[in-house]
C-alpha cells in the first residue's frame, strides 16, 4: 500500500495519523513526481494505492483504512454513532477545512509559491467564516474530550488536522479555549506525533 502525500498538508496528515493509529504503515511517496498526475485527475493529495485500487479524497481514504482493521475503535457499528461521526466528517469537508484553508493559502501557500502577500479581503472573509465555525466546534466540545461519544474517532483526526497550522497561518484561534483543550488531547497521541512532518518549514 502506497500513500502519495505532501507531509505538511492537513489532508495528508489526517490520513497518515489514522493509518498509524490503526497500525498500518503505508509506503510514503512524496507527491512531487510526474507519475502522480496519472493517478489522481485532480492533481491533489493524498492518494492511496492499494494493489490496483487507486483512491483519492482524504475522508474516503480514512474510511477505507478502517476496513483494513475492522475491529478498530475509530468508527462504530451503531447507526446513530456512525451517523454522528459522518456528520463531523462532512462538516469538516464543507465548512471547517475551507474556512481554515483561506488562511493556509493566503499566508503559507502563496508565500511557498512566491505569489505575493496575503489578500486583506480574503483574510476578512476567512475571519468571518472561521469565527462562525469555530464557535460551533467550541460550543460542541464543552464538557467533551472527543467529538463523538466518549472515545477518539476518525472524526477527531479529520477535524483536528487543519489546527496544526493555526499559528503559522495566523488563525484567529486564541479565544476558543475548548478547541485548544481538545486539540491538546490530539497532540498527545502517538499516532499524531508520528504523522508530523519532519524537516519542513513554511
Amino acid at each position: 500500500m502506497k500513500l502519495y502525500h505532501f507531509p505538511p498538508s492537513p489532508n495528508s496528515r489526517r490520513v497518515l495519523a489514522v493509518a498509524y493509529y490503526l497500525g498500518i504503515e503505508p509506503d510514503l511517496v512524496t507527491v512531487l513526481k510526474p507519475d502522480f498526475v496519472k493517478l489522481n485527475p485532480k492533481h491533489k493529495i493524498p492518494t492511496l494505492v492499494d494493489d490496483d485500487f487507486v483512491l483519492w479524497e482524504s475522508s474516503a481514504i480514512m474510511l477505507y483504512l478502517l476496513t483494513k482493521k475492522p475491529d478498530n475503535s475509530l468508527y462504530s457499528d451503531d447507526p446513530r454513532t456512525r451517523a454522528d461521526i459522518n456528520r463531523w466528517l462532512f462538516w469538516n469537508i464543507a465548512h471547517w477545512s475551507p474556512a481554515c484553508g483561506i488562511f493556509i493559502y493566503e499566508y503559507l501557500v502563496k508565500k511557498f509559491l512566491d505569489q505575493g502577500d496575503a489578500d486583506p479581503g480574503e483574510i476578512r472573509k476567512g475571519e468571518e467564516l472561521y469565527r462562525r465555525y469555530a464557535g460551533v466546534l467550541d460550543d460542541h466540545l464543552q464538557g467533551r474530550d472527543w467529538l463523538v461519544g466518549n472515545n477518539l474517532t476518525v472524526a477527531d483526526f479529520a477535524v483536528a488536522s487543519v489546527l496544526d497550522l493555526a499559528d503559522a497561518a495566523h488563525y484567529p484561534a486564541d479565544q476558543y479555549g475548548e478547541i485548544n483543550r481538545w486539540y491538546g488531547n490530539i497532540r498527545q497521541l502517538d499516532a499524531w506525533k508520528k504523522s508530523a512532518p519532519e524537516n519542513f518549514k513554511w
